[in-house]
């Protein structure tokens, strides 16, 4: 039976290293949120979407970054509690009650294995879930016409023979100073010209409807043709090119996909070692909560005591913990020329781990925490 004194110092240490951790993922997630959104900035500038598409596209992006955002979130978070508690004694007096550094690791070691089930449920559903549903958004923006045709102040063409221009946009969609020029099946343009007009969309068709306006076309004699109109519907619908079909990348695809791509779908089929290699990163990124949480865990817990922390150590250990994550970013490119080196994507993960674990386990649990006990990293 446990006993009822470490049960509560390891729920002690628990919340201590949980406050700082949960701190560190909503700072992380901002910045991460902070730079997304700079990317997104064409679609309010650009393409005149509202804010809540802008945050809707921003926010979906989001998850795909949770493979580095959580494991470096513990990593940052467990040092500064570890290294809190070392700095104020707290760790020492700890050890004098009896607690081992096996019931220590094990606090931090519970909150590891949490982030990594959370990784494997976002990297498998909710990462996947998101992108689609951002890749549909992107392709209704695109199909907007009033995101890609009608620009305040610029002249803008299509594939299919119209070119719209609009001096000004009001905020309620209402168009000033409109000039349009439509090639048609005669192989004449016909140009309109009105001082204001509305964009409207009815049973799949999308009419522009022009006040106070004219419009002029040359006919088969070489006559210009000019007729001016008080209102006037212009049915632009044949002009607009539209394209229903969502291209899913590999971040898109959920595991099954990836692993047992479509034999109907050519696009998967073409790239089936960059799928593969995306499914075994969705496997193994996880392992780096459990990596990075004990790398925080070792590099207190085998460090002398000093009261101005342990700045050597922790950029050391930080090191190790950047250059295995860089590795594994760089096996995954290389994975995706050749799936035979898959496996390292494990490798990488599981040998920091088990090589903190060891160094853990050949601490000297005789000597105070405090004690010489640096170990050769």
């Amino acid at each position: 039976m446990p006993n009822a004194k470490n049960t509560i110092i390891e729920a002690y240490i628990f919340k201590q290293v949980l406050n700082p951790v949960i701190g560190s993922i909503t700072a992380l997630t901002l910045i991460a949120l902070l730079s997304q959104s700079l990317g997104q900035f064409d679609l309010i500038i650009e393409r005149g979407q509202s804010l809540w598409v802008f945050l809707k596209i921003t926010i979906l992006s989001l998850p795909q970054l949770t493979g580095i955002l959580l494991p470096l979130s513990l990593f940052i978070g467990s040092l500064v509690a570890l290294n809190k508690l070392s700095s104020d004694n707290e760790l020492i007096a700890m050890r004098s009650s009896g607690l081992s550094i096996g019931a220590i690791a094990e606090s931090v070691g519970r909150l590891a294995i949490l982030f990594a089930f959370a990784g494997i449920l976002i990297n498998l559903f909710i990462a996947p879930l998101a992108n689609r549903e951002m890749r549909k958004e992107l392709l209704r923006i695109k199909n907007d016409l009033v995101s890609t045709l009608v620009r305040e102040g610029e002249f803008s063409n299509s594939d299919s023979g119209l070119t719209v221009y609009v001096q000004r946009i009001d905020q309620n969609t209402h168009l000033r100073q409109i000039f349009v020029r439509a090639s048609e099946d005669n192989g004449f343009d016909r140009t309109y010209s009105a001082r204001e007009g509305r964009l409207l969309s009815e049973n799949g068709r999308t009419v522009m409807f022009m006040t106070d306006g004219s419009t002029q076309q040359l006919n088969d004699k070489g006559v210009m043709e000019h007729l001016t109109f008080k209102q006037y519907s212009f049915d632009i619908t044949p002009y607009l090119v539209k394209n229903d079909y969502v291209s899913f990348k590999a971040q898109d695809r959920f595991l099954h996909e990836l692993i047992f791509p479509n034999p109907n779908d050519p696009e998967m089929m073409n790239a089936s070692e960059e799928y593969l290699a995306e499914a075994h990163s969705r496997l193994s990124s996880p392992l780096y909560n459990l990596s990075f949480g004990f790398l925080a865990l070792y590099a207190i817990l085998a460090a002398k005591f000093s009261r101005t922390g342990h700045g050597l150590r922790i950029a050391i250990i930080s090191s190790i913990a950047a250059v295995s994550r860089i590795l594994g970013v760089i096996i995954l490119a290389a994975a995706a020329e050749s799936h035979i080196i898959n496996f390292l994507q494990y490798i990488i993960p599981l040998a920091s781990f088990t090589y903190v674990i060891f160094k853990i386990r050949k601490l000297d649990y005789s000597k105070p925490i405090y004690g010489d006990n640096y170990a050769n990293i």
